[in-house]
């Protein structure tokens, strides 16, 4: 027994010492501090997976119905808790042999070979974590937007200016020094997330449930190659809501020993997600059927007037904003790593002023331009449904079962080889057609961005989340473009919500184009 309990003790003092020889740089000494726990662990992944993407759910499934709807949600939960599961044994395993993985690309480099790592996860990563900052900063903007109308409907406050308040808050909280310090922000965030779908949940109950919501229809709309595109876009969009693409980050922030740790970390994340991601999924479609808006949030406003208790809408904006601004935080540490790589002495205390200086300086330039970003390129969409597709579905469901059936070599008669390879064949695929739909829409757009434009609440979320459905929707220079077909049998399918929000007497036909000309608020 005395044996036993010593090798153990050596292992977890062979664990500890690896991990500070490999802290070679700044990145990892200053940003990546293991000193978490469990629960910490169980914070982060939250935060990380469980966001305001989630409220687009119910928009999910007016492309699937019910039944597709439903099970989509449940194998994605599965699958991803799963593949965030390969990566926790990958990464116990590495750091059992003595050789504690604390990137991601460090596990890329470690597993597949460094050109993988360099070349492949480490600027895919990066990618996704920045482009989750330019979104965060845009849907900070639009929720102190909502709210600012709501209150005052005669504003004439600027999206821009909002996203530029909100990217200023981003400023204060982006030099916080480590992944590790932001634990209680985390735990405020898990409340955050759990008070707006409580929230939206309880919206969409009690409209439901009155005489002011109109007859629930839950038929699929459009002919069968809008059904098809639909579902092409509706199957991304769950499984984007469910990555995360930080996971081995997360895993980094946790004191040595880190067995079984990350486990229940996730089983803490996925109660979470169970009663989020299902709450709002099922009450908004139930409420709304096939015209819940890409943002059940706009659902609950009809013609400028609230179709809820106004407490029922302000309460949900400010809880996504204030777990807006610890998203937008935590997924800035892949970025903070890096450049404390760059322009961190590893050498000098954390913060003396050779550090601080630099930090300071990089951190806010990052935050700057991701704000700026933000204020000019309000229809982000195409790009981010791009970068969704070539970002999370590797990150999170393809690499994690090639880096378990090469780190571990099962029998390729067995189950999990071949379950493995079929969940990496299936993710491959959606991904594929989802980067193909994202580019398609990129050069209809093209030409038709217009710079710190001042756009709708829902007609933003609706082009965010890269939902534009064939037929083509556009962005004119002060107007918003749609098919002159909506709404008629066999035309484009598109939420009638964000024709509600709109001054019909506004609207212009052009016959020639076969468009309405819709003008932007």
């Amino acid at each position: 027994m005395s044996t036993l309990l010593a090798t153990s003790t050596t292992m977890h003092e062979a664990e500890n010492h690896n991990a500070t020889q490999k802290r070679k740089d700044a990145g990892t000494l200053f940003v990546l501090k293991s000193k978490g726990s469990w629960i910490h662990c169980g914070y982060h992944l939250v935060t990380s997976i469980v966001s305001p993407s989630l409220l687009s759910l119910p928009y999910a499934l007016t492309f699937l119905g019910w039944k597709a709807g439903i099970i989509c949600l449940v194998i994605g939960g599965l699958v991803s808790f799963y593949s965030f599961n390969l990566i926790c044994l990958v990464l116990e395993h590495h750091a059992h042999l003595g050789n504690r993985q604390l990137l991601y690309r460090d596990m890329a480099r470690d597993i597949l070979g460094p050109r993988w790592g360099r070349f492949f996860v480490g600027p895919i990563q990066f990618a996704v974590c920045y482009n989750n900052q330019v979104l965060c900063a845009l849907l900070g903007g639009q929720c102190m937007k909502a709210i600012y109308l709501l209150s005052n409907p005669n504003g004439t406050m600027k999206l821009y200016e909002f996203v530029v308040i909100f990217g200023c808050f981003m400023l204060i909280l982006a030099q916080i020094p480590s992944f590790h310090s932001l634990r209680h922000i985390n735990l405020v965030s898990l409340l955050m997330c759990l008070s707006y779908s409580a929230c939206a949940t309880a919206a969409s109950i009690y409209i439901g449930n009155s005489s002011n919501v109109p007859k629930k229809d839950y038929s699929l709309l459009g002919d069968r190659a809008n059904r098809l595109f639909g579902i092409f876009n509706a199957i991304p969009i769950i499984a984007n809501t469910y990555g995360s693409g930080i996971v081995p980050e997360i895993q980094a922030t946790l004191a040595p020993p880190v067995k079984g740790k990350m486990l229940k970390g996730l089983c803490v994340c996925y109660v979470v997600v169970a009663f989020t991601f299902f709450s709002v999924a099922i009450s908004g479609y139930w409420a709304f059927g096939n015209q819940a808006a890409g943002l059940i949030f706009s659902n609950f406003i009809d013609n400028n007037n609230p179709l809820a208790p106004n407490w029922l809408i302000y309460i949900p904006n400010i809880c996504v904003i204030a777990q807006l601004s610890a998203n937008a935080v935590e997924y800035l540490q892949p970025t903070n790593v890096i450049l404390e790589q760059i322009f961190g002495d590893p050498e000098s205390p954390q913060f003396s002023p050779r550090n601080v200086i630099p930090r300071l300086i990089c951190r806010s330039l990052a935050v700057i331009t991701a704000t700026t970003i933000a204020a000019m390129l309000p229809f982000f969409g195409d790009m981010n449904s791009l970068i969704g597709a070539f970002g999370y579905m590797p990150l999170d469901f393809i690499l994690p079962v090639i880096f378990f059936n090469v780190t571990y070599k099962p029998s390729k008669r067995s189950t999990i080889f071949w379950l493995n390879v079929t969940i990496a064949i299936v993710f491959s695929t959606l991904g594929t057609m989802a980067a193909v739909s994202a580019v398609r829409q990129m050069v209809l757009d093209a030409k038709t961005y217009q710079l710190f434009a001042n756009v709708t609440f829902s007609s933003y979320f609706s082009v965010v989340l890269g939902m534009t459905l064939s037929g083509g929707l556009h962005v004119g220079k002060g107007q918003l473009c749609l098919p002159s077909t909506i709404g008629s049998s066999g035309g484009t399918s598109f939420p009638n919500v964000i024709l509600k929000l709109i001054d019909k007497s506004a609207i212009v036909e052009d016959p020639a184009a076969s468009l309405l000309l819709l003008p932007l608020a």
